[in-house]
């Protein structure tokens, strides 16, 4: 058998969403800053595609821009506020996805800007009050906290982050990229000035995201060379990925309670079968509460083994791909940012599953009785 639960690394494409990119693929080729015919077409499918997002995050049109995925996005946020000059100091995690973190670490050893990292607690929560005691005693600040957590899946209350950051006239950034299309956002009941998505995350096209941007927030262009994205972003738009992108999110939105039902229960029934399965077993942060974690991630630590890092290779070998962390630091041979920021056991291995509405209960169980195997083998 072969499973897949590795989506918050990329999900298959929805079958709904390759037939709506098709004839932009085929039929529909002008160029959208073209002024003929075929490019009117295309450019019209642009601005259908920008309008649906729009009104499914609750927000102005205006206020959407198509980048190539949540790394540009969240890059040009960050740069973005930097170079506007409202801001000379940031407020992030150590758990934050690397496209924040890099990027972050990056403008601090040129000497672009002064970062704080706010206090987590055991499970990689940040802790309120030291965001606070942090927003008092710097300047203008940019904070940067992600939505859900792409390893561990803990959720962060956006809604309450940004009250705070409204209260002290700090600049919030939200890297959502996971948390979208899998919860509601609602851009007009969230003090946010920026929030991303990446399509191939919910079962759209790799290669094409978009930004957020608050309308009374500027920030300059990312990249130069043309007009497109009102000039924003310079370079043909990539048409057929904004195409899948909207139609992704909104199969989403449509289904989103359907399939949260349905995916919770995968995950429940592995939670169940693995404690059943391997006593000791644990989970890492909030992964392993159903409510108050991303239903789409679990983060299994597993009991100490001498050998835990062929873990993820005897997974592949039975034909199960997981994820030891990121997908964005495979091949890199350092461990998980994330699981070092929470002090996790190095003798113990530690997998990603995660799932999808394609996922089955039939594959959840024979994932935990390969793992079951492999560690009574390996233990």
């Amino acid at each position: 058998m072969q499973v897949y639960l590795d989506n918050a690394a990329t999900t298959p494409l929805d079958p709904e969403v390759l037939e709506a990119m098709k004839p932009y693929l085929l039929d529909h080729y002008g160029n959208p800053s073209s002024i003929h015919s075929h490019g009117r077409q295309v450019r019209s499918a642009i601005e259908k595609s920008r309008r649906t997002v729009a009104e499914l995050l609750n927000t102005s049109p205006a206020e959407i821009f198509f980048t190539s995925g949540g790394t540009e996005a969240d890059n040009h946020a960050i740069t973005g506020s930097l170079q506007s000059g409202e801001v000379n100091h940031i407020i992030t995690s150590r758990i934050e996805h690397h496209a924040v973190l890099h990027t972050v670490q990056h403008l601090e050893k040129q000497d672009k800007v002064k970062v704080s990292y706010v206090e987590l607690d055991s499970q990689g929560s940040p802790e309120p009050d030291h965001l606070e005691k942090l927003l008092q005693s710097n300047g203008p600040s940019l904070v940067s906290l992600m939505h859900a957590n792409n390893e561990i899946g803990n959720l962060t209350d956006i809604k309450k982050i940004g009250e705070v950051c409204r209260q002290y006239q700090a600049v919030f950034h939200s890297d959502t990229v996971q948390a979208m299309a899998h919860y509601r956002h609602d851009l007009q009941d969230i003090d946010v000035h920026f929030v991303v998505g990446s399509a191939h995350k919910f079962h759209g096209p790799k290669g094409i995201g978009f930004l957020y941007v608050k309308a009374d927030h500027k920030i300059p262009p990312f990249i130069h060379g043309g007009a497109q994205e009102r000039n924003m972003r310079g370079g043909t738009e990539n048409v057929t990925g904004i195409v899948g992108l909207a139609k992704a999110l909104q199969i989403a939105y449509e289904k989103m309670d359907d399939h949260r039902q349905y995916i919770q229960g995968l995950k429940r029934h592995m939670i169940e079968q693995l404690e059943v399965t391997l006593p000791g077993v644990k989970f890492n942060g909030l992964s392993g509460g159903i409510d108050n974690s991303l239903y789409t991630v679990l983060n299994v630590s597993l009991p100490p083994t001498d050998d835990s890092e062929m873990l993820l290779f005897n997974l592949d070998i039975n034909g199960i791909s997981a994820s030891g962390g990121s997908a964005c630091s495979s091949g890199s041979n350092v461990g998980s940012h994330v699981l070092a920021a929470l002090n996790s056991d190095p003798q113990r291995a530690s997998v990603r599953f995660s799932f999808s509405k394609y996922n089955t209960l039939e594959e959840v169980d024979y994932v935990v009785q390969k793992v079951g195997e492999i560690f009574q083998v390996k233990a």
